[in-house]
């Protein structure tokens, strides 16, 4: 007996699972019309996977063509499938692993961005230090009176979190996130 396959009280043997989760990015061209968006989701929730960021845009205008990118996580087995359940879709054109094809091309991730709003309200030493450590970020002021900030900060996940967290004990009022933007990098396009 194969030393991967566990015993079942089934005929059929289930494969052991050993893979941890990883966390990969997916970008899916497809038309834009009404409810393609609601067909992706429904995908996901339909088969209990988790999206853990979302961005939809119109690409390209002249096609109307939308871009979903999407942020989960699973075993390579079950990204796999999302893949080509993605890809029966009617209105899907394209579907890419980013992350599969920037560890393809040698690189640990693609390229990706991500741009929050944080109010924080505050006065005093609390006021001067959230200046402080926005300017640290390269968050920018886009809004500001007597009582509050309204940040911007543009970078990775990891650093918006991190920013958030400092802000927390500062008074942290609300957080507002786009979700992920992401590319490959290299001359090829999706």
């Amino acid at each position: 007996m194969n030393a991967n396959l566990l015993p079942t009280g089934s005929a059929y043997f289930l494969t052991q699972q050993t893979q941890e989760p990883e966390r990969h990015t997916l970008t899916v061209l497809v038309d834009n019309e009404p409810g393609v968006l609601a067909r992706v989701i429904g995908l996901f929730s339909g088969r209990g996977y988790n999206i853990d960021s979302l961005t939809v845009s119109e690409t390209e205008h002249e096609k109307h063509l939308s871009r979903i990118t999407i942020v989960t996580r699973g075993t390579p087995h079950v990204l796999a499938q999302i893949r080509h359940q993605l890809e029966r879709i009617v209105p899907v054109h394209r579907v890419n692993d980013l992350t599969v094809i920037a560890r393809e091309k040698g690189q640990e991730r693609p390229l990706e961005r991500e741009v929050a709003l944080v109010k924080v309200a505050g006065d005093g030493n609390d006021r001067v230090e959230a200046l402080r450590l926005a300017e640290a970020f390269r968050a920018k002021v886009s809004d500001a009176t007597t009582d509050h900030f309204i940040f911007e900060i543009t970078g990775k996940s990891s650093k918006i979190d991190q920013f958030i967290t400092i802000m927390q004990p500062l008074g942290l009022v609300e957080v507002c996130r786009t979700g992920v933007a992401a590319m490959n990098r290299g001359p090829q396009g999706m």
